[in-house]
């Protein structure tokens, strides 16, 4: 089979991570990408939920930064409130 060279430009603690994780799990990074990619190949599909935290939605960011504003400008002040346990039980 042939092979071709893929080059990635990934944050330096991402991929010292990975390889940390790969390690411990006794693979390389080389074959951790091949699975991946082998996966994708054979399902026509990324293996996990790619999905955008709904906290960064526009509608909760323009809510943040309208809230912020309300602060800075003196329409809104902020409260302390008592911190709650909850038990796992």
């Amino acid at each position: 089979m042939a092979q071709t060279m893929v080059n990635l430009h990934l944050d330096t603690d991402l991929i010292n991570g990975m390889e940390q994780a790969c390690k411990d799990m006794g693979l390389s990074v080389t074959t951790a990408f091949t699975m991946f990619a082998t996966k994708v190949s054979k399902e026509q599909r990324i293996p996990f939920e790619v999905a955008v935290d709904p906290v960064y939605s526009k509608a909760n960011v323009d809510y943040l930064l309208n809230a912020i504003a309300d602060v800075r400008l003196g329409r809104a002040t902020l409260t302390e409130h008592e911190l709650v346990e909850v038990d796992d039980d």
